[in-house]
């Protein structure tokens, strides 16, 4: 084979099609001037069943997911656990629990105090808007024409109501839009469903222009090996696909877009990482940069799971979800904690489930604890080393606990009376600290919502500015949940939809 032969050319080169990498290619291929190349290591379909809302849960494991795991767990007794993440087109948000929720603004200007000039919430506002489509009005704070069909179902059972005046009636107050200037207390999820099934961001903004532009190349089954850097740019990808190796070169620039796992994993194969882990693995020293695969944060979450009198819900119905957003201590100015809120019973793969029952899931919403990203290998085939440090920052372990107390309040209410059998997991005897701390070591899992391993900064520790470039290498980017300084108070998809769009209108502004 010549190099002729397996050699691209394009403007830019988008890595990953997952959220962010859709979004990027669809917004740079509008101008029919621009050649995009969107690589992507998975298929560009899956089984059937990632199109059922309801299925979610049982997409992890499959051909579509990545099948991650993690380091042992060393607040969790050792404990090593599963990190699905979506390995086709669209990403994660093809295998998701499709919700569609912003955090509460502290979130977002925080990551203005840590460095991370004009990605606060006023400053991502617009991009928000820009993602989404509502069948509300258009107004300052929801969009209406973007890609991204946003909806609350149109069906609510008898049993959510129910757990709707629970909720209510242990204080927190219903927020008619938790996406709107109300972001705390309870209130309906949102989620990307249309005519009851899924929208992935490869369904929104992929696939209904692909046909129609032949500037927009997307490559799937190809795995990115290394990007190709000469002197101090970056001028393109390695990639294979099966057992052939390709190259496509960018004029423009490279846009890193595969995740909090893969874009610091890519960047640490092309030798842009930490000098010693580099020199570890034999690896030539592009750019020594400390921070990268660093500063990885997630949502740790454990359940309060009861056993049900009577089905929750009838097979087939997309009903609404209920979620909360509330705080941890009343002096700390915003939430903290999300309940996520099941109508199935939620157990670890080690348990068995009850045939009926209901979940409330305790998520640490603004964790301080910090994790790592490292190499296990120079192979971009072999899975990188994931350690997310679950609960080694006590502050987390007390929020995971205050509230699971609250929503064992919650649960056990009189108004779902007549649906409780039994409080099935952690069960009504777990009481005392030890119990508390047993408990979840056995029950804490992700939330799937890494982020943070190539954050935006100003300082050292920084691997990107506040433009996304990365340090010390120009015509390179990196544009995708990475670059959070800090994890948000919320599922993080609507917020990487918005860092997406920024980043797009942020390349083909400097490229215009």
């Amino acid at each position: 084979m010549s190099d002729q032969e397996h050699r691209l050319e394009a403007d830019f080169v988008v890595v990953g099609a997952g959220t962010a990498g859709c979004v990027i290619a669809a917004r740079l291929s509008e101008n029919p001037d621009n050649r995009v190349v969107l690589l992507e290591a998975g298929p560009v379909d899956g089984p059937e069943m990632m199109a059922i809302p309801s299925a979610f849960a049982a997409l992890s494991g499959t051909t579509v997911d990545w099948a991650f795991r993690s380091e042992p767990q060393s607040a969790l007794d050792g404990a090593v656990l599963a990190y699905p993440r979506g390995r086709v087109l669209g990403g994660s948000s093809s295998i998701n629990a499709m919700a569609h929720i912003r955090a509460h603004r502290s979130s977002y200007d925080d990551w203005v105090r840590a460095g991370a000039s004009g990605w606060g919430y006023d400053d991502l506002l617009p991009y928000f808007r820009r993602s989404e489509r509502t069948d509300g009005p258009n107004s300052r704070w929801r969009g209406v024409d973007g890609p991204m069909q946003v909806a609350v179902s149109a069906q609510t059972g008898p049993f959510t109501l129910a757990l709707r005046d629970a909720v209510v009636g242990a204080g927190i107050p219903f927020s008619n839009d938790l996406n709107g200037p109300d972001a705390e207390g309870a209130g309906w999820l949102e989620r990307n469903i249309v005519d009851g099934v899924r929208q992935s961001a490869a369904d929104a903004y992929i696939r209904p222009v692909l046909a129609d532009r032949p500037n927009l190349t997307v490559i799937a089954g190809a795995l990115a090996r290394r990007l190709l850097v000469s002197g101090e740019r970056c001028r393109g990808v390695e990639y294979s696909a099966g057992r052939q190796m390709y190259r496509v070169e960018a004029g423009r620039e490279v846009i890193v877009s595969a995740g909090a796992i893969g874009s610091p994993h890519l960047l640490l194969l092309s030798g842009i990482g930490p000098e010693a882990d580099l020199r570890g693995h034999r690896i030539p020293v592009v750019v020594d940069l400390p921070g990268v695969g660093d500063n990885l944060q997630d949502h740790a979450i454990a359940d309060v799971v009861y056993s049900a009198t009577k089905p929750l819900v009838h097979d087939g119905d997309v009903e609404r979800s209920l979620t909360v957003m509330m705080r941890s201590d009343a002096d700390i100015g915003y939430p903290d904690v999300q309940l996520l809120c099941w109508t199935f019973p939620s157990c670890p793969p080690t348990v068995r489930p009850p045939e009926l029952g209901y979940t409330l899931g305790v998520v640490v919403g603004r964790p301080r604890s910090r994790g790592r990203i490292r190499l296990a290998s120079d192979q971009a085939d072999t899975p990188p080393l994931i350690d997310p440090r679950f609960l080694s920052d006590p502050h987390d372990v007390q929020v995971l606990l205050t509230g699971l107390r609250r929503a064992r309040e919650i649960g056990s209410a009189a108004e779902l009376d007549e649906w409780r059998d039994t409080e099935f997991r952690p069960g009504p005897d777990v009481r005392e600290p030890e119990q508390w701390q047993e408990y979840l070591c056995d029950d804490t899992h992700s939330a799937r919502h890494p982020a943070g391993t190539c954050r935006i900064g100003d300082d050292d520790g920084a691997v990107v500015d506040t433009v996304l470039r990365v340090r010390g290498i120009s015509g390179l980017r990196v544009a995708d949940a990475s670059v959070m300084p800090s994890m948000v108070g919320a599922n993080i998809n609507a917020t990487v939809l918005a860092i997406a769009e920024r980043a797009a209108e942020l390349i083909g502004s400097a490229a215009g």
